[in-house]
C-alpha cells in the first residue's frame, strides 16, 4: 500500500471512513472538496489535509508523486473534474472509493450491508454489537453513530470488517463479502441503471460475489433471485417470517420489545434503543450477521438496547414535555418508501397529534421518477413544505422541479418554501410533531430551526 492517500470528493461521509481508516494506519492524507462542512472541519482537526478550491496548485508537494500516491475518488465526481483529471493525466494510480472498500474486504471477513433503504442503520448496528461486544471490526459506515460521534471504528486485531455496501454505479459490485446482507431492492437510481430488471440484476450479482465460505442474509419478499456460489449458506429474515424473524413484539410507554427467533435458539427480551417501528427489521438483520460471528446472545442484548442511531436516521432534535409539547424530528429518507416508513413511524409514535412534513427532494432524476409516489407518500402529513431540489451531481431537467410533486399533494396544506427563507418561516407553520426529510443539505438548517421552536 502507498504511503500517501489523496482523496477526490474528500468531505463525503463513506470518503471520511476511509481517510480515519488510513490515518490510523500512519499514511499521510490529503484531498479536496467543494465545501467546507462540520465533517471536513473534523477530518482536518484529525490531520487530513483538505483543500475547498480546485487550484491544481494548492495539490501538497507529497502528493505529487505517482510512486508514492493513490488517489481515491467518488463515484459522483464528474470524470472532467480538474482535480481527478490532473492525477488521470500524469501517471497516478486512481481508484474508486468502493475499490478501496474491496481491498479491505479482501483482507478480512467483510459483513456487506446493501439495499435501497436500511443498510446505515443495520449496518451501524452492527457495527456497534460487534464494537461494544470486544470482538470489535473496523466499520465503514454511511452515517455519523450518535455513540462514537463518528462513522469508522477501528480494530487493530478484529478479523471482521462491516462496509454499507451502496449500489450507487454498482460499487457495491467491488466487494468480496463473507456475509452479505441484504434488506430490500425497492428500484432506485434508475439514472443508473435504466430499469427496474437492471436494478435487481446488479443485486443478483452482488450476491454472486460472497466467498464460498460465507452466508447471504436477505429479507423475505423480495423480487430477488440470489445466485451465490456453491457453499454459501442461505437465511432469509422479516419481522413475521424467516429464519430469523420476531415473535412476542410487545410496545409499551414509547419501548419496543421482542424476541428473535434464530435457526439455534431464542434469544429473548431484546429492547430497541431507537424504538421505531421499522428498527425491528433492521436490528434482526444485524443480529442475524453477528450471530454468524462470534458474538454471544447476551452481547447482542445489551448492545441493541444501548444503540443510539445514526445522524439523521429518525434523529430527535426537539421533545418538549407533556402531551402538547411540540416534537422535532429528522430523517435522511429521501425514497418513497424510506418516506413511508418515516411517516408511518411518526403517525405511530404519535397518534392524534398534527404532523408538518418539510421535504428536500434529492436529484432531478429521482423527482421525475417518482414524483407521483412521493405526492402518495407525503400527503400521508397535515401539511407538507417543499423546498427545491437538491441537485447532488445532476444537472437540471426542463420540467423537473419540486412543483410536479406539490401539484400532486392532496393534503390540505402544502407550498413550497426557498431554502434561504425556511427559517425565519417555521413560526408561522401549524403543527405539533415536524419531520425534516431529505438527503441533501437540509441538515444544515436544523440547528435554526430547532432555535425557532424554542
Amino acid at each position: 500500500m502507498k504511503n500517501n492517500i489523496y482523496f477526490i470528493g474528500a468531505g463525503g461521509i463513506g470518503m471520511a471512513a476511509l481517510e480515519r481508516y488510513f490515518l490510523a494506519r500512519g499514511c499521510r492524507v490529503a484531498g479536496y472538496d467543494r465545501t467546507p462542512s462540520e465533517l471536513t472541519h473534523e477530518l482536518e482537526s484529525e490531520g487530513v489535509h483538505i483543500d475547498y478550491s480546485d487550484d491544481l496548485s494548492l495539490i501538497p508537494d507529497w502528493c505529487r508523486d505517482p510512486e508514492h500516491t493513490l488517489v481515491v475518488y467518488t463515484a459522483a465526481m464528474p470524470a472532467d473534474h480538474p482535480v481527478l483529471k490532473w492525477f488521470c493525466d500524469n501517471g497516478f494510480e486512481v481508484i474508486k472509493r468502493a475499490k478501496a472498500l474491496g481491498i479491505v474486504t479482501m483482507h478480512s471477513r467483510g459483513l456487506c450491508f446493501a439495499g435501497t433503504h436500511g443498510k446505515t442503520t443495520t449496518s451501524s448496528m452492527a457495527a456497534h454489537i460487534l464494537h461494544q461486544s470486544g470482538v470489535g471490526c473496523n466499520a465503514f459506515l454511511g452515517g455519523i453513530l450518535r455513540n462514537y460521534g463518528s462513522n469508522f471504528l477501528l480494530s487493530d486485531s478484529s478479523p471482521y470488517s462491516v462496509i454499507e455496501a451502496d449500489e450507487f454505479d454498482r460499487s457495491f459490485h467491488q466487494l468480496t463479502p463473507w456475509v452479505a446482507v441484504i434488506t430490500s431492492t425497492d428500484p432506485d437510481h434508475l439514472d443508473i441503471y435504466g430499469t427496474e430488471e437492471a436494478y435487481l440484476e446488479s443485486f443478483a450479482h452482488f450476491t454472486s460475489l460472497i466467498r464460498p465460505d460465507g452466508a447471504l442474509i436477505v429479507h423475505t419478499g423480495l423480487k430477488l433471485v440470489p445466485r451465490p456460489h456453491e457453499g454459501v449458506k442461505v437465511y432469509t429474515y422479516s419481522r413475521h417470517d424467516g429464519d430469523f424473524h420476531a415473535q412476542n413484539i410487545r410496545k409499551a410507554d414509547g419501548d419496543i420489545m421482542f424476541d428473535l427467533v434464530t435457526p439455534w435458539e431464542v434469544i429473548a427480551d431484546i429492547s430497541l434503543g431507537v424504538p421505531v417501528d421499522i428498527n425491528i427489521d433492521n436490528a434482526i438483520a444485524a443480529m442475524a450477521a453477528c450471530r454468524l460471528t462470534e458474538v454471544s446472545a447476551d452481547d447482542m442484548r445489551r448492545a441493541i438496547a444501548t444503540f443510539q442511531g445514526p445522524k439523521r436516521r429518525f434523529e430527535f432534535w426537539l421533545k418538549e414535555p407533556g402531551e402538547h409539547g411540540r416534537v422535532m424530528i429528522d430523517d435522511y429518507a429521501h425514497h418513497p418508501d424510506e418516506l413511508r416508513a418515516s411517516i408511518t413511524s411518526v403517525r405511530d409514535l404519535y397518534p392524534g397529534r398534527r404532523l408538518g412534513v418539510i421535504f428536500q427532494p434529492h436529484l432531478y432524476t429521482r423527482t421525475r421518477d417518482f414524483a407521483p409516489e412521493f405526492a402518495q407518500v407525503l400527503s400521508l402529513a397535515d401539511e407538507v413544505y417543499l423546498l427545491p431540489i437538491y441537485p447532488a451531481r445532476e444537472q437540471p431537467i426542463p420540467g423537473v422541479t419540486s412543483e410536479i410533486i406539490l401539484n400532486r399533494l392532496t393534503c390540505a396544506k402544502k407550498a413550497i418554501i426557498p431554502r434561504e427563507k425556511l427559517v425565519e418561516s417555521i413560526k408561522s407553520l401549524n403543527f405539533d410533531v415536524l419531520l425534516t426529510v431529505g438527503a441533501g443539505d437540509i441538515d444544515r438548517l436544523l440547528p435554526d430551526i430547532r432555535q425557532q421552536l424554542l
